[in-house]
């Protein structure tokens, strides 16, 4: 392969850090790469982060040193992201999105992949001061938006189920009081998926009484694992009280009026 030029280089290395956001390049890495100076790739890197500042399209950080590098964080302006979330909250009071017993119908936003992604990233961007070592969720309709999450801090993610499965081999199960209904439930996640003393952030896609986030927070506890933070697409006013302290949600679903089909939902 001939040597690229400079606006060939430079879409290749944009291109490169934004499908691997938060990992850390070395400057030698690209140098070989692109058979390029180091003085040069500092040229390049420049252009990089300057362009997407410009247009509120991430943020590219540098760090010196034998271990530095270059690495893409992604992110957004914060009023294209509120601009995004405005959009979203009118899409959920949709009276068709009305389900019985009083909640919405979510899955096509959180199964459209360009949705899913911008919000796996507000999320991260929010958090990013807990710094955490994995991202937890319990199945199944929260899965796509942890795994957005953890894409966005490029972090692995931790799935629980209801029940053990054979081929996750041996398992952790605690039993948990769901939240809403005051039932006892079963929670389930192989041993091997979560290390002694890692940093947790629980994701889901809608937390009512706080009984599953409860479940997973006993779940990380149980293996050794520190919860660092628990977030949410939606939580619900009521109960007012849940039975998990310090989360953080993206909407507040005040009433849902199923007869009416009107629906009162804020972002928090």
């Amino acid at each position: 392969m001939g040597k690229a030029k400079r606006i060939e280089r430079v879409v290749a290395l944009s291109k490169l850090l934004a499908d691997h956001p938060y990992r850390l390049f070395s400057f030698s890495y690209f140098c070989k790469q692109f058979e390029i100076a180091k003085s040069t790739l500092s040229e390049d890197v420049l252009a990089v982060k300057s362009g997407l500042e410009m247009y509120g399209l991430g943020r590219v950080e540098t760090l010196s040193g034998a271990a530095g590098g270059v690495r893409f964080i992604p992110g957004h302006r914060e009023e294209d992201d509120r601009a995004f979330l405005e959009d979203i909250a009118q899409k959920l009071s949709a009276p068709e999105r009305v389900l019985p017993g009083g909640m919405l119908y979510t899955t096509d936003l959180l199964c459209h992949p360009e949705t899913v992604v911008r919000l796996g990233e507000i999320i991260m961007d929010r958090l990013r001061p807990l710094d955490p070592d994995c991202i937890m969720t319990v199945e199944t309709s929260g899965i796509p938006l942890a795994m957005q999450v953890a894409r966005a801090f490029n972090v692995p993610l931790v799935i629980a189920r209801h029940k053990s499965d054979i081929t996750e081999g041996s398992t952790v199960n605690i039993n948990y009081v769901s939240g809403s209904n005051r039932t006892i439930q079963t929670m389930a996640m192989p041993k091997r998926a979560l290390q002694p003393d890692s940093r947790v952030l629980i994701v889901d896609d809608v937390m009512k009484g706080g009984g599953t986030a409860r479940g997973m927070q006993a779940l990380a506890h149980e293996v050794g694992a520190q919860v660092v933070g628990q977030t949410f697409l939606i939580a619900t006013a009521l109960p007012e009280r849940k039975l998990v302290d310090d989360y953080t949600t993206l909407f507040t679903l005040h009433h849902v009026d199923e007869e009416n089909k009107v629906v009162k939902i804020e972002i928090s």
